[in-house]
């Protein structure tokens, strides 16, 4: 029988590849973007309380009724949007889903969708399913003088064209570390303002950025809140990546066409989980917490890696660090990233595999991405195993 993939140049992620020889070769997995810690003890028996209570059928397709509100009061006290949580918030299974239903529900055959590169590998496969077209525009790569990437949004708008439906953007950024900035959110009104399209907005890692720097929410402006669909994660938020709650924001219209895919792609999401997090959430401190308790981490592993022949950049978001290996190999980003798994048990990703064409020149920095959500201690004895590079 004859195949005709609708994919054929997807094989297996480079987040299983690397977990992989990560685990062939007993190495300390910094390169998946999971915690090696489990959710607060309090959220576990909410969820616990919520099923011994007898929440345990379907619950609204849309989402549990109270996790909506207390995601809409939410994002009203941090950006000053207040969204009608019966008829603008959807709750998803993870961001995975909210981000794959905005595709198939907006990116119609023919359609371009600008992205932002380096991004999250999910992008390209889903606007394909959507008969969509990716464009990718390229961020400027970091350099010894300014070591940050950063969006050319002029760039950016001349990419777009009569058939742009939609932009994607991701701040705190995966897998660059960097957060946006008033002027990010000055040239992105300019935009619409030019521009009928929709902005995807892949705000996952919105509690974590350091430094007292504070998320920008594509809500905080109202001419970019009525575009966009804004996407956040429970499991990022409170280190729970196993169960997969996600959710959305967007405008009612909007709303109305990501529940129409999201029906029949799962219908909903599972109650007891739902019911706990919405016990959880009622204090403020469980989210409020969490810029500190990964900067700890953040420092620890920055510090530990000027110990080595790694040069750090520094993050300003997510639980992310990227550090260059020039003073160490010339090999590309995806053998570097081999080589050092294999040889001295620390697993990374390669950036390049941001890329969508992660063999290209332009595509590899020597760069690559540690994630330090992970106990103190396996931190320090990752640390140990890259001073012996």
């Amino acid at each position: 029988m004859q195949i005709h993939s609708k994919l054929p140049s997807v094989g297996t992620t480079i987040f299983t590849v690397m977990s992989q020889l990560a685990v062939e070769h007993q190495a300390i997995n910094l390169g998946q973007g999971f915690p090696d810690f489990d959710p607060d003890p309090a959220l576990i028996n909410a969820v616990h309380q919520a099923m011994l209570q007898g929440l345990n059928q379907y619950p609204a397709m849309a989402g549990y009724a109270p996790l909506r509100a207390r995601i809409a009061d939410k994002t009203a006290a941090r950006y000053g949007h207040r969204y009608d949580s019966d008829m603008e918030i959807t709750v998803t299974s993870g961001a995975s889903e909210a981000l794959m239903a905005s595709f198939l529900a907006f990116a119609h055959a023919g359609d371009e969708v600008v992205l932002i590169e380096p991004f999250y590998d999910l992008y390209i496969p889903a606007i394909e399913l959507a008969g969509g077209k990716p464009v990718p525009v390229p961020m400027t790569a970091p350099t010894p003088d300014n070591p940050y990437y950063r969006v050319d949004w002029e760039r950016v708008e001349k990419a777009i064209t009569s058939k742009t439906r939609m932009l994607v953007v991701n701040f705190p950024h995966n897998p660059t570390c960097t957060n946006l900035r008033p002027q990010d959110l000055d040239a992105l009104e300019r935009i619409v303002a030019r521009h009928p399209l929709l902005i995807l907005s892949d705000e996952v890692y919105e509690h974590l950025t350091f430094d007292q720097q504070q998320h920008l929410s594509l809500a905080t402006r109202p001419a970019l809140a009525e575009r966009a669909i804004i996407v956040s994660s429970f499991g990022k938020t409170f280190h729970a990546t196993g169960w997969k709650v996600g959710y959305c924001c967007a405008p009612a219209a909007l709303t109305t066409e990501i529940r129409k895919v999201h029906q029949y792609m799962v219908f909903t999401v599972p109650t007891p989980l739902q019911a706990g997090l919405a016990t959880y959430m009622q204090d403020p401190s469980t989210w409020e917490s969490l810029p500190a308790f990964y900067q700890a981490k953040r420092d620890q592993l920055y510090q530990g890696l000027q110990q080595t022949r790694f040069t750090p950049l520094h993050s300003e978001g997510t639980f992310f660090l990227l550090a260059s290996y020039d003073g160490i190999s010339d090999q590309s980003e995806l053998e570097f990233s081999k080589w050092l798994t294999r040889n001295h048990g620390v697993g990374v990703i390669p950036v390049s595999a941001f890329y969508q064409n992660p063999d290209a020149a332009q595509a590899n920095h020597r760069l690559v991405r540690f994630c330090f959500a992970k106990q103190a201690a396996t931190l320090e004895e990752a640390i140990r195993r890259l001073q012996q590079v």
